[in-house]
């Protein structure tokens, strides 16, 4: 990856040839060391870096952007005269006032790791083999990826704005198969890939799919429902995609829009973004270089608030709360990590005190129904299990959910202490285990008319 100096020599070189015109200038470098398995045998195993250089000009209102993967110096060159050509087919944007000026405060830029850093693919091939050498002794087969990012950022602006950020981190997913078509999973983000707990995420999804053979069908119907923290993970990664960003609250296009201050989930629901846990080993600061700031989304089931970018910031009169996206994304800004409240039991003793439930590992394909109502749609996947008496008394076909995430985040009758840290498209985020009542759940099968 690019140092800090010699961002900020390609990142100068830009700004230095756009004469007269407000700028920005923003420089991204991500590594990805990824070996992947499947059948408990290595598939691929991949290093690769790509570097993009994202311009931002302002000219009397109107503004071009563009992105370029040539950092050479023809490329920059390129790269600025036709984002200037762009300007003349601009239209005046009357709400723009200026890019993000500068600040005082000092952030952090090393968040790079050195138990992941050095974790290169023969340790990477030995944790794939410990994994496949537990699951193998229960006759299983093993696939997934085992996954090393590192990134580095560089921001720069004429109006000052200088920021820099380097870090890594790492994930490991696991699925683990039968041959009944009977599977189990488990998954460990951490910042330091050396404290990933390869052997209780063998035995975890060993486990499971050991426990899934022979599944029972249940009746369509509401149910109570536990749901493991990636379960959870994934449900507000939709709802957030829906509604803490700025831009569809501007435009009305978001739960959150006219209920600022009002109930919209239970009082044990609370969920913000959270830049500054370190467990993330996040950068400090967005695409504009604005330094992140911590917001409440919403506080014991009341809607509190929304991430902001410069662009919406002014337009709202209020100011940036470092959640700018690169400058060529159409969405708006939005959090990339999220941190749910956690309860005060663990799950296996919210598991101990249910009667009757059903335990979900994680759904499988959410997807949009009805985004104003929040409803989403999806399978559960590698390990559904009936819960009676506070035991684990028989796995469970897999069913589909047709749900509001807010109506289930309204019902939620306990919390987990215990969370994990789910990273989901570019997301990370902080989740507990819930406890859901009525939840819906439709039994998969062939006849897809009931879906």
């Amino acid at each position: 990856m690019l140092d800090k100096k010699a961002a900020f020599d390609i990142l100068g070189s830009a700004l230095a040839a756009i004469e007269n015109d407000m700028a920005e200038a923003v420089l991204e470098s991500e590594r990805l060391s990824l070996t992947r398995f499947a059948e408990s045998g290595i598939s691929d195993n991949i290093d690769t870096e790509e570097k993009t250089l994202y311009l931002r000009i302002a000219r009397d209102n109107k503004i071009g952007v563009i992105a370029t993967g040539d950092i050479s110096p023809e490329g920059i060159r390129q790269a600025v005269e036709n984002c200037q050509a762009m300007l003349g087919f601009m239209m005046p944007d009357d709400n723009f006032e200026s890019f993000a000026a500068p600040d005082e405060a000092v952030l952090e830029e090393n968040f790079l790791v050195a138990g992941t850093t050095s974790f290169g693919p023969r340790k990477r091939a030995e944790a794939i083999d410990l994994a496949s050498k537990i699951a193998g002794k229960g006759g299983f087969e093993t696939s997934g990826a085992f996954r090393i990012e590192s990134s580095s950022l560089a921001v720069a602006n004429t109006l000052g704005i200088r920021r820099f950020f380097h870090g890594n981190h790492a994930s490991f997913s696991l699925t683990v198969s039968g041959e009944k078509d009977n599977s189990g999973w488990a998954m460990e983000f951490n910042r330091d890939a050396a404290a990933i707990d390869i052997n209780r995420l063998a035995r975890t999804a060993t486990m499971k799919a050991a426990r899934s053979r022979e599944p029972i069908a249940l009746p369509d119907g509401q149910y109570t429902v536990i749901l493991e923290p990636a379960a959870v993970g994934q449900l507000l990664l939709l709802l957030s995609f829906l509604g803490f960003g700025c831009k569809t609250l501007h435009q009305r296009r978001s739960f959150m829009a006219g209920q600022i201050g009002e109930k919209i989930a239970g009082d044990n629901f609370t969920v913000s973004a959270d830049p500054h846990d370190p467990d993330f080993n996040f950068r400090p600061f967005d695409y504009e270089g604005v330094p992140r700031r911590s917001v409440e989304l919403i506080t014991d089931g009341i809607a509190r608030g929304v991430v902001y970018n410069t662009y919406y910031a002014n337009l709202m009169k209020t100011s940036s709360t470092g959640h700018a996206l690169p400058p060529t994304n159409n969405f708006g800004p939005y959090p990339k990590t999220l941190s749910v409240a956690p309860g005060k039991r663990s799950l296996e003793r919210i598991i101990e005190t249910t009667e009757k439930g059903i335990l979900i590992t994680h759904f499988w394909y959410l997807n949009y129904l009805n985004p104003m109502r929040t409803m989403v749609t999806g399978t559960t996947q590698d390990g559904t299990f009936l819960i009676e008496n506070g035991n684990i008394t028989s796995a469970v076909k897999n069913m589909r959910t047709n749900q509001s995430i807010l109506e289930a985040f309204s019902g939620i009758e306990a919390v987990s202490a215990d969370r994990i840290i789910y990273p989901q498209f570019g997301v990370l985020m902080k989740v507990p285990g819930m406890k859901i009542g009525n939840f819906n759940l439709i039994t998969e099968e062939d006849d897809d008319s009931k879906c």
